[in-house]
């Protein structure tokens, strides 16, 4: 099962360090049973595509509040073979068991350095947001906007090392 894992860049570096990636609390987003229902209509392409957009809201939820980290929303996607479905929490929620290897990265998704200045605006109100709040959603949709850039797995320690 493919498995979108909401990250910062400080665990990019972790995951290169260690060789393995550690989701904070399990949490990942997945194509499940439960999110494919919530739609009526769209492909599987589509419908990951929302599962790694909700990933990169949980990225921006791992930047909120920490000063120090870098304002780039980043997702791991791994293909794992077990993961728990949680709709309970969400459609599109799945928890892992423990820490991913490298070899299980598929790919690296990260915002370029020119969502910086939107990904903290957002990154700062992202609860407010949630709650309904039109200037919060309009700074969560200035973040949204930007696409999320692709690398594969063997590129991250050069991309790291740009940064």
């Amino acid at each position: 099962m493919r498995v979108y894992l909401p990250a910062t860049v400080a665990m990019l570096r972790d995951l290169v360090d260690t060789g393995e990636f550690v989701p904070v609390g399990g949490t990942g987003f997945a194509l499940t049973p439960a999110l494919r229902e919530s739609y009526a209509t769209g492909d599987t392409e589509e419908l990951e595509y929302s599962a790694m957009l909700d990933a990169a809201r949980g990225s921006l939820r791992l930047i909120a509040g920490d000063e120090k980290a870098v304002p780039r929303r980043a997702v791991v996607s791994v293909d794992v073979p077990d993961a728990k479905l949680r709709p309970d929490l969400d459609f599109s929620v799945v928890k892992l068991s423990g820490p991913v290897p490298m070899k299980l990265v598929a790919a690296i998704h990260l915002d370029t350095s020119e969502a910086e200045d939107d990904v903290r605006a957002a990154a700062d109100v992202i609860d407010a947001a949630d709650l309904g709040d039109p200037d919060a959603e309009f700074a969560l949709g200035g973040a949204e906007d930007h696409e999320l850039a692709w690398y594969a797995a063997q590129e991250l320690p050069f991309l790291l090392e740009l940064m």
